[in-house]
């Protein structure tokens, strides 16, 4: 997550900034003015994922793991899928977010989904192969949600099907309250790095 610190110049830093997001909002303003709603095509719905199906990312098994998955929606799938014209499934938000990176000069996801745990029914169980824990799986179309309206908790002691996980969840408080039990930073979407992804695999 991007941090800062507050110092003595504080007053005139949050006045400039003021002035500077007044000055952005109303450029947005302008420029959505020029938009009608006809213009902006409707993200893809999430899918149900089949228990069968191998991660895109990594060839698991995706119903034989534990915790959240996901999914990658492309405009033209073929070009990551070796002709396959179907959105990406991964075992994990781990792999979810590698295969992005990893594909992000080819295309670019036109939404990326996560499980999200605040819309669904879960268990946290203990790891048969660790100290730490483990979510239950949600692979149904609606236990996913669009990752850029997501809390994400980053490295609690709850593990993925990776090792390291990323649990995301559409209620702050949800997220706030599974970090403080079972550990974490909470980050957004657009915080999430490469590097992040790479020190939790």
């Amino acid at each position: 997550m991007n941090g800062w610190n507050r110092s003595a110049g504080t007053d005139r830093r949050t006045t400039r900034r003021t002035v500077l997001a007044g000055a952005t909002t109303a450029a947005l303003g302008l420029a959505a003015g020029c938009l009608s709603d006809d213009d902006a095509e409707p993200a893809p719905d999430p899918v149900s994922i089949d228990s069968e199906q191998s991660c895109d990312n990594c060839t698991m098994g995706i119903g034989n793991q534990p915790g959240p998955a996901g999914q990658l929606h492309y405009e033209d799938p073929t070009t990551v899928l070796d002709g396959d014209d179907r959105p990406a499934h991964f075992c994990s938000s781990l792999c979810t977010y590698t295969f992005a990176f990893d594909h992000e000069d080819t295309a670019t996801p036109e939404v990326t989904y996560l499980t999200d745990y605040a819309a669904v029914d879960y268990e946290v169980d203990e790891s048969s192969d660790s100290d730490n824990y483990v979510l239950n799986r949600h692979l149904d179309a609606d236990a996913f949600a669009a990752a850029t309206g997501l809390e994400l908790v980053v490295d609690s002691d709850v593990e993925g099907a990776m090792g390291g996980s990323i649990v995301a969840f559409s209620d702050g408080d949800d997220a706030t309250a599974f970090s403080d039990e079972y550990g974490g930073e909470q980050y957004e979407h657009e915080d999430v790095t490469q590097e992040l992804v790479m020190s939790l695999m």
